[in-house]
């Protein structure tokens, strides 16, 4: 079958065609047969979002940016998306732009929710967030950095200021020879310093036999230290805490009145006694001194005992009385 010119001019103007709609769609990185869900979102800036831009969800891409234009007069960016018709989420998931790189770029990721609202269908308009890059991070932190450099160099240019405002010809020539009296004085520090050495020099070896005389009293007193930890002191010094105690204990007692001695001292009763009876014991001593016959009469031959008559001055009818 012979084909005319006419049928193959026509094929080959289709095919360009086609060739040019594929390349076209290439070119904008949008495929002929789209099988995706489109999404709005808007944006106040967009730092530089570029249509073709991919679209993520937790990193990996699931579409990509198709068209950014103003919404309306108020300036307000509307951003053109789509995304893959396997991804389902729910409307209330968000939008978020954020930077893409250190050095510049900006992608947007969606944030999904899956909860019990209505799934995001083509079309919806997606609520949206802007995440601060590391630009507006060190811009947030530098901003108050910035203000306290500028506040301590107005302080410092004032403190300048007002030195020298206080340094006028007087205060600064009595800072000079302050300055002199105290190289005079370091001079004067250097001078006893070099004396000391020289002193210190001179005397090197007394310096050392002082040091080996204390080094051997010290050795001394240590012989001294095992001599007396060796002689049993240790156990006299216990053997005579513990007679301490007993006797504390033997004082404890008797002032409760326990005991022979506690009773002693705590009756008075019994003291008054032996007292009374002590007093009577001298007056019979004293009676059978002065007066031996009332006591004592010795009769050789059987000889009649004479009655015993009582002394005028009898001492122990005194007492009495």
């Amino acid at each position: 079958m012979k084909i005319s010119r006419e049928i193959k001019t026509g094929i080959i103007v289709l095919g360009g065609i086609l060739l040019f709609v594929l390349g076209f769609s290439y070119l904008k990185s949008s495929p002929i047969f789209d099988n995706s869900k489109t999404f709005y979102a808007v944006y106040q800036h967009v730092g530089g979002l570029q249509p073709g831009t991919q679209v993520s969800i937790n990193g990996f891409a699931v579409g990509k940016v198709n068209d950014i234009r103003f919404k309306d007069t108020s300036g307000l960016l509307l951003v053109t998306f789509s995304v893959d018709n396997k991804f389902q989420f729910s409307k209330n998931s968000k939008a978020e732009l954020y930077d893409t790189g250190i050095i510049g770029g900006k992608g947007i990721q969606i944030k999904p929710v899956f909860d019990n609202a209505p799934r995001a269908k083509s079309g919806d308009t997606l609520s949206t967030e802007t995440k601060p890059g590391l630009t507006d991070l060190v811009q947030q932190k530098l901003g108050p950095l910035q203000l306290k450099l500028e506040d301590a160099v107005s302080n410092a240019d004032s403190l300048f200021i007002n030195v020298n405002e206080i340094l006028d010809d007087r205060t600064k020539k009595d800072l000079r020879e302050s300055i002199s009296g105290l190289n005079i004085l370091v001079r004067s520090f250097q001078g006893s310093a070099n004396a000391m050495n020289e002193l210190l020099a001179g005397n090197k070896d007394k310096l050392n036999s002082s040091i080996n005389d204390l080094s051997n009293i010290t050795g001394n007193f240590s012989k001294l230290s095992d001599s007396i930890a060796n002689s049993g002191i240790a156990e006299t010094m216990e053997s005579l805490q513990g007679t301490i105690k007993n006797l504390d204990a033997l004082l404890a007692k008797i002032e409760k009145g326990e005991g022979t001695l506690g009773k002693l001292m705590e009756n008075e009763e019994l003291y008054n006694n032996m007292s009374n009876a002590t007093k009577e014991l001298d007056l019979l001593l004293q009676d059978f001194r002065l007066n031996p016959k009332r006591y004592v009469n010795v009769s050789v031959f059987g000889k009649k005992q004479k009655e015993y008559t009582v002394p005028e001055n009898d001492p122990a009818e005194n007492n009495k009385n």
